[in-house]
């Protein structure tokens, strides 16, 4: 197997208190896969592990390819006087380095991109103008002209409505149908099940990897939420593994 995104014995901490505790594995390249588990499994800090935003206490993430990271809408702000065009551009900042102008050629696959996701004729709008589904689609416009080979997704469907769920769902299946390596935080298991092949079940540890069907059973699900409960209440410093 090729993979996109290695994990060794990943401890991911909080003044030596574990998020994440040991996480060994890999994510393949092309393969599209869901991090779910209870709240406080550890599901985000993993992600923004993987996307560099944080550093692991012990172990090593290996990354094979360039990445595009979605955080959570409400870890962003919108109360600052910018165009849906200029925030779209700024996913070419991996070519401009920020001291380089944005070229015509690049605001033409901006406004493209926000063709895609369905919000065409928003280019001058301010994002504070946007309501939550809007303002997703345009993060995933942004997402679009990194033209990325691994897309970190953090709850990209939470309080948005239906039909934009459903248009950001086709352009996850389109990616992976390029075989881009997706890597998506979600809390809906019937999602899970419907669209995603792969899924990590977290609960500060790995409780289960494997396809959803076979990560999600139902007892999986039970000892994942036990599991969480019990580190909650006992929380201990973290030793290294031996």
């Amino acid at each position: 197997m090729n993979a996109a995104v290695t994990l060794d014995n990943v401890t991911i901490s909080y003044n030596r208190h574990p998020a994440v505790h040991h996480i060994t594995g890999a994510f393949a390249q092309g393969s599209l896969t869901a991090i779910a588990g209870p709240n406080g499994a550890g599901k985000s800090t993993l992600l923004k592990a993987i996307a560099g935003v944080i550093s692991a206490q012990e172990g090593r993430i290996g990354i094979n390819g360039t990445i595009a990271f979605l955080p959570q809408a409400s870890d962003m702000q919108r109360d600052f006087p910018l165009s849906v065009l200029h925030m779209v551009t700024c996913g070419f900042w991996l070519q401009t380095k920020g001291n380089k102008a944005i070229t015509a050629e690049m605001k033409q696959q901006a406004a493209q991109a926000l063709v895609e996701v369905g919000l065409g004729g928003f280019e001058k709008r301010d994002l504070a103008s946007l309501s939550t589904g809007q303002f997703q689609r345009a993060l995933f416009a942004r997402l679009l002209v990194q033209n990325a080979d691994i897309m970190l997704l953090d709850e990209p469907f939470n309080a948005i409505d239906e039909n934009t769920t459903t248009h950001l769902l086709d352009i996850i299946r389109r990616w992976h149908a390029e075989k881009r390596t997706i890597i998506c935080v979600l809390h809906d298991f019937e999602q899970i099940r419907n669209h995603f092949p792969d899924c990590l079940l977290l609960a500060r540890e790995c409780i289960a990897w494997d396809a959803s069907a076979k990560a999600l059973h139902p007892e999986k699900l039970l000892s994942s939420r036990f599991f969480k409960d019990d580190w909650q209440s006992n929380i201990a410093v973290c030793e290294r593994a031996v």
